[in-house]
Parts: C-alpha cells; structure tokens; sequence
C-alpha cells in the first residue's frame, strides 16, 4: 500500500492536502507533516480546509497556513485522517471540487480500519495505528524522505493527540518507537504540551458554560450511554473560543459506568452532528449506523432527522454495538479457554 503513494506522489508537482471537516490534533498535525516532507521534495503543497482551526489547536505550528479556497490546478488530492464522503461535505459542496477527485488522482492515508465511503475514485492507504501522523511516519521511512524537526513535531503532535498521550489501548510498542525516533529527529514534547496548555486555558465565561453543560449531561441506557445536546446558540456563542463538545467529552467518560459518550450538535438547517468518544472501543460501529465513521474509541456522524429521533436510534445503536462487543468479547475468551 505505501508504494502506491509513494508512486502517486511522485508522478505529482502540486499537492493539495485535505483534512475533515472536524479538524483535531492528528488530522492537523499530518496534514503539515506532509506539507514539511513534501515540499523538501520539492512539490508545491497547499494545505485546504473548509472550517476554520478552533482556537484549542493553533498550538500546533503551521495551523495558520491552512487554507480555505480550494487550488483546482494541483495535480494530486492527499485527504488525511478520514475515508468518509460525510467529513468533506462543504468540499464536495463547493463548486469544482467533486468534479477535481472524479478527474484527479485522490490518495487517501487514514488509520481508521473502516470500509470507505467515498464517492470517487481513490487509493485508499490504511494501516492500524494510533494515528494517521504514525501511517506518514511509516510512509516517509518507506520512501526514504529527510524529516525536518518541524516535520518530526507535527507527526509528534498527531500521534499524542490521537492516542491521548500514548494512553490509548491501541497504542503499540510500534507507536512508542515512532515518538523515539520523531524525538531523535528534533521533536520536543515538553516544547508541544506546554504551548498545548496555553492554548488550552479557558476563559470565565467557557468556565461557568463548562459548568452548565454538565448540568445537562443526560444517562441514558442504564448508564452506558452519556448524552449532551449543544443547541446553535451555543455554538454560535462559544464556539470561537472552545469546541463546546470537547469541554466535557472525555470528563463524561470518567463517570462510573459509562461506556460510551455522544455530543449532539443541532445546527437550523436540521442538521445533527454527532461526536463520539468511548470506554468501550464501539465509537465506530455506533457512527457506522448513521453512515459516519472514525476508530473504535473515537468518531462521528452527520445525519438530518429530528433530535428525539436521532436519540431513539442512538440508545437502539449504542445498545446493539455493545452487546455484539460483549458477544465477540466472549466467544474470543471461549476460544483461547480451549
């Protein structure tokens, strides 16, 4: 697989490097990654995102040089960190774009082992690790490409961003390897975490909302499933200073018994954006159900029915993706007991 890509990137002079629409540490972090290695090669590299870098993840150096009109004259589409037509809805959205992938060559690198769902043609290079910055690792190895140290810290950040610190269960002695030797070629993480934590300092005001969301954390499935509802007005509000679902995502999953977490945004055209973070690694099963996608302890979805809808099918999909978990959980102990 990493031959292929190194062979499309190759044949290419102008590169333009497609993260989701739900930027986050890993996608940001590889996307200028690829832009370090690639334009080392000499390629000209234009970074594209339709939605703006929240404010929590311009600690990771080259966020700014994102951009937000689309380069029609590249010669190859890198889309990083995600296989799935319903992450690039404002791309696919805009004019000319959907026509560039049905006649450019498209390489997509994610680490989410999903079946893609994109609705052209592509070179799909997917491999299970911790984060897409550990799969561009892999590749520039395999391709033999100088890593830069601004190179080597944005594949750092990808991987400690996804894999919480190399906290995760996924995350392999293959994973601590790769931080040793991105820390060898001039990576800092003290340098990251501590720029991290100064873009992670939050406001009074995103405080005391912090504290009225947790006021509206609902328990549903016997106390598996943690849902919180995020309305437009608070996205509107607050959404310039703090990914309000990220204020207390990962605190929801520290409540006794929780399994899996779910913020839901409603946005006035009815649609409902749906972000997943687990205990039990089913993030991408329940997302599946709605036709998003992501891995198993972190991922997404974008649907347009009604709320109380949405929630039905969220506590019916949630319900059905742990208890097919626990079978498989079973049957695997069964197997090795014999």
């Amino acid at each position: 697989m990493l031959d292929d890509a190194i062979r499309l990137i190759s044949a290419a002079t102008s590169i333009v490097v497609i993260q989701a629409e739900n930027p986050d540490g890993d996608s940001i972090g590889s996307s200028v990654a690829l832009e370090e290695l690639l334009s080392d090669l000499g390629k000209h590299v234009t970074m594209y995102c339709p939605v703006d870098t929240p404010k929590y993840l311009r600690y990771i150096a080259g966020w700014d040089r994102v951009a937000s009109a689309f380069p029609t004259t590249a010669d190859l589409a890198i889309i990083v960190d995600t296989s799935a037509d319903v992450l690039l809805g404002k791309a696919l959205e805009t004019p000319g774009v959907r026509h560039f992938f049905e006649t450019h060559p498209v390489l997509v690198l994610d680490h989410h082992i999903t079946k893609s769902t994109l609705s052209f043609d592509h070179t799909l290079v997917s491999q299970d690790v911790v984060a897409t910055g550990e799969l561009i690792f892999n590749l520039a190895e395999k391709a033999g490409w100088a890593v830069n140290p601004q190179a080597a810290e944005n594949m750092l950040v990808a991987i400690m961003s996804d894999s919480l610190g190399l906290t995760t269960q996924n995350t392999t002695a293959d994973t601590f390897e790769v931080a040793a030797k991105l820390t060898r070629l001039g990576a800092s993480n003290s340098a990251i975490e501590q720029r991290r934590r100064e873009f992670m300092k939050k406001s009074p005001e995103i405080l005391a909302y912090k504290g009225e969301l947790i006021s509206r954390i609902e328990y549903l499935l016997e106390g598996k499933l943690g849902l919180v509802h995020i309305p437009w007005e608070d996205i509107q509000q607050y959404s310039d200073q703090y990914n309000p679902s990220m204020l207390v995502l990962d605190e929801m999953r520290l409540v006794e018994g929780v399994e899996v977490t779910c913020a839901l945004k409603t946005y006035p055209d009815g649609k409902i954006t749906g972000k997943f973070r687990c205990n039990t690694p089913v993030a991408d099963t329940i997302a599946g159900y709605f036709g998003g996608g992501g891995h198993a302890y972190a991922a997404g979805f974008r649907a347009y029915e009604s709320y109380d809808t949405i929630v039905k099918e969220l506590v019916d999909a949630t319900d059905k993706a742990l208890r097919e978990y626990d079978t498989q959980t079973t049957q695997h102990s069964d197997q090795e007991a014999r």
